[in-house]
C-alpha cells in the first residue's frame, strides 16, 4: 500500500487508518527479520534434548463475565434524539352510511298440543274403526291415560259360503310417573276378538247350504295383561321390565305368559359392561288335538343371562357379549342348555356417507299362542307349542347417507333355525255335522323344520322436506329346508314402497303398495274317492296390496279423513282358502280436545 493510499484510508476512517498503516509496518519488519535467520542458520546440525520433569499442564484462574460489559472503545457516539410531530388534516366525505335494521326470525306457530282424541271411520263391507285416547295429568310428575280401540267388519266377501265378519276391541289404561332419579309406568288392558273360519276348500261345493249354515265358524279370542316398567338414574341397577299375559278362547284354551328383564351396567377398565337378564315362563293347554285324541299341555321355563361390553370411538363401536340359556320343559322332563354369540360392529368409513356394520348373534325365541293368533288368527286351537332355537344369524351391510335427503341400507344375511314354526292348512276331515267348525280343511296347524335361510334386503328412504318423504325397501329370501319339503307360507320376495306429503296446510295425505311373492302350502282331503285320502301341493299367487289415505285439518282440533285399501280390487288369498276383501274406502272424522 502506498502512502498515497494509506492516506486516502486514514482521511476516511482515522482510526481504521492508523491501525492499517501499524499492522504494514510490523508485518515488513518480520518478515525481513525470519528471512534473515534463515539464511544464517541454514546448517544447525543435531542436538539431544533430556527431559528432566514431564509436562503438567495447569488451567489458569478463571473470570467471570460480567452481566453489564464495560466498553473500552476510544470514539463513543452518543445517541441522537429524535423529535417528530403529526400533521392532521381534515378530509372531507360525503359518504353517509345507512342505518342496520335487525332481521327479524320468522317464529315457528306454536303447535297446540291436547291431551285427548277421538276417531270414528265407517267404510263399506261396514267397516268401523273407533279410536280415543284421554290423558290425565294428575301432577307435574304424573300421568294416567286410557285408550280403546275398535277394529270390525260385517263381511260380504264374494263367494263364500260361510260367514266372514271380525271384531277386534282393545282396552288400555296406563299409570306413569317421572321422579328425579326414577321412572316407572304401569299398563293394563283387555282384548276381545271375534273371527270366523270362512276358508272352506272349493270341493264343497256339492254340500247344500243347510249343511253349511249349520256349521258354527266362529272362533272368541279374550285376554289381558300388565306390564311394568321401572328405570332408575346413576345406578348399576338401569331398568327393568315384566309383564304377565292371559288368553283364551271358547274352546277351553288358556295360556299365561309371564316375563321379567333386569338390565345391569357399570364400567371396568373404562369399558361399558352390560348384563341382561331374561326370565320367560310359558303354561297352557288346549282342550284336545285335532284327532280329539288327547289333550295338549305345555310348560316351558327359560332363564337366559346375556353379558356384553362396548367399545365406542368417534368412528367405531363395537359390542361383544354371548348369551346363555338354561331351557326347562317340565312336560316332556327335557332341560336343555345353549350359548349364543351377540357381537355387533360399526364402523364409519366415510362421514356420514358409507358407515359398515356386521355382526353375528343368536337366541331362544318362545313360541305362544298369543304370538301365533296375532299373526295368522285362523288358527285351530289344537296346536303344539315349543321355542324355536336360532343357533346363529350372521350379518354384513352398509348404510349412509349418499346426500341431505337420501338414506340407504343394504344387507346380507345367514341364519340357522332348529324348530321354525311354519303355518300350514289343517286336513279336511270326512264330512259330518258333528266336526267342529274348525275341521273342515279351514283353520291352520304349526309344524317345526329347521331352515337355513339365506337373505338380501335393500332400502332407499328419500326425505325431500318435512313436507314429503319416500321410502322402498326389498327383501329376498332362500330357504334350504329339512324335515319339510317346502317352506310353507314363506315368501321368496317380498317388497314395499311407502310415502307421506302435506298439499298444504289444510290437506296431507300417504300411500303405501305391498308386494309378496308366490308362497306354498299343503292340502289333504278324507273325502277322496271311495273315501280315500287326496292331496294337493297349492301354490299361492303374489299379490300387490295398494293403500291411500287423504286428509284435510278444518282447523287445530277436527280433521276429516278417506282411506282406501286394497285399491287394485284384487281379492288374493294371504292363506290358503282366505281370500280378503276386495277396495275398502273408509272415511271418518278425528277430533282433539282437552277436558
Amino acid at each position: 500500500m502506498n502512502s498515497k493510499s494509506l492516506n486516502k484510508v486514514q482521511n476516511k476512517f482515522p482510526f481504521k487508518g492508523r491501525f492499517l498503516g501499524m499492522f504494514s509496518m510490523v508485518s515488513i519488519v518480520f518478515l525481513t527479520s525470519f528471512t534473515l535467520q534463515a539464511q544464517e542458520n541454514e546448517n544447525l546440525g543435531t542436538e539431544v534434548v533430556n527431559i528432566v520433569k514431564p509436562y503438567s499442564p495447569t488451567l489458569s484462574d478463571a473470570f467471570k463475565v460480567k452481566e453489564t460489559p464495560v466498553f473500552n472503545d476510544s470514539l463513543n457516539s452518543d445517541k441522537k434524539e429524535v423529535k417528530y410531530s403529526i400533521f392532521s388534516v381534515p378530509v372531507a366525505s360525503t359518504f353517509t352510511p345507512a342505518k342496520g335494521k335487525a332481521t327479524a326470525v320468522e317464529k315457528a306457530k306454536k303447535i297446540q298440543l291436547y291431551d285427548n282424541y277421538a276417531t270414528l271411520g265407517v267404510g263399506n263391507y261396514l267397516n268401523v274403526l273407533a279410536e280415543f285416547y284421554s290423558n290425565f295429568e294428575i301432577s307435574r310428575t304424573d300421568n294416567f291415560g286410557v285408550y280403546f280401540k275398535h277394529n270390525s267388519s260385517q263381511g260380504g266377501i264374494d263367494g263364500l259360503r260361510l260367514d266372514d265378519k271380525f271384531y277386534d276391541t282393545k282396552l288400555e289404561g296406563n299409570y306413569s310417573s317421572r321422579q328425579k332419579d326414577m321412572t316407572y309406568e304401569i299398563k293394563v288392558g283387555l282384548e276381545h276378538q271375534i273371527y270366523n273360519w270362512y276358508g272352506l276348500s272349493p270341493l264343497y261345493t256339492g254340500v247344500s247350504d243347510e249343511v253349511i249354515n249349520s256349521i258354527d265358524s266362529k272362533h272368541f279370542y279374550f285376554g289381558g295383561f300388565a306390564e311394568g316398567l321401572l328405570e332408575i338414574e346413576d345406578s348399576y341397577f338401569e331398568k327393568a321390565t315384566a309383564s304377565i299375559r292371559y288368553l283364551g278362547d271358547n274352546f277351553s284354551s288358556s295360556e299365561f305368559n309371564i316375563k321379567a328383564s333386569p338390565e345391569f351396567g357399570f364400567d371396568v377398565l373404562d369399558f361399558p359392561v352390560n348384563i341382561d337378564v331374561n326370565l320367560d315362563y310359558l303354561n297352557g293347554k288346549f282342550d284336545r288335538d285335532y284327532l280329539n285324541t288327547s289333550d295338549l299341555k305345555y310348560s316351558i321355563f327359560n332363564f337366559g343371562l346375556a353379558p356384553s361390553v362396548d367399545y365406542v370411538t368417534e368412528d367405531l363401536s363395537v359390542s361383544v357379549g354371548f348369551e346363555a340359556v338354561v331351557s326347562m320343559d317340565s312336560e316332556n322332563s327335557d332341560t336343555n342348555f345353549y350359548i349364543y354369540p351377540n357381537v355387533e360392529v360399526s364402523y364409519r368409513l366415510v362421514d356420514e356417507i358409507l358407515i359398515a356394520y356386521g355382526g353375528v348373534d343368536g337366541g331362544l325365541q318362545q313360541n305362544s299362542y298369543y304370538n301365533f293368533k296375532e299373526e295368522n288368527p285362523f288358527l285351530s286351537p289344537t296346536l303344539l307349542i315349543t321355542p324355536t332355537h336360532q343357533q346363529y344369524y350372521g350379518f354384513a351391510g352398509l348404510k349412509g347417507k349418499l346426500t341431505s335427503t337420501l338414506a340407504y341400507n343394504v344387507k346380507a344375511s345367514y341364519g340357522n333355525e332348529k324348530d321354525k314354526a311354519l303355518f300350514t292348512v289343517n286336513y279336511e276331515k270326512q264330512f259330518d255335522s258333528t266336526l267342529e267348525g274348525y275341521e273342515y280343511g279351514n283353520s291352520f296347524n304349526v309344524v317345526y323344520t329347521d331352515v337355513s335361510t339365506l337373505s338380501f334386503f335393500g332400502e332407499l328412504n328419500l326425505e325431500l322436506s318435512k313436507n314429503f318423504s319416500i321410502g322402498v325397501n326389498g327383501t329376498f329370501n332362500n330357504y334350504d329346508m329339512s324335515k319339510q319339503p317346502e317352506p310353507w307360507n314363506l315368501p321368496t320376495v317380498e317388497a314395499s314402497l311407502f310415502s307421506s306429503f302435506n298439499i298444504s296446510e289444510k290437506f296431507y295425505g300417504g300411500a303405501s303398495l305391498f308386494f309378496v311373492g308366490e308362497r306354498k302350502d299343503f292340502f289333504v282331503s278324507e273325502n277322496g274317492p271311495f273315501g280315500s285320502l287326496s292331496s294337493e301341493l297349492i301354490i299361492l299367487d303374489s299379490y300387490i296390496d295398494a293403500n291411500a289415505h287423504v286428509g284435510y285439518r278444518f282447523n287445530e282440533q277436527l280433521s276429516f279423513f278417506i282411506k282406501g285399501s286394497n285399491l287394485f280390487g284384487d281379492s288374493y288369498q294371504k292363506w290358503t282358502n282366505y281370500p280378503v276383501q276386495g277396495i275398502q274406502i273408509l272415511g271418518g272424522a278425528s277430533y282433539k280436545f282437552d277436558w
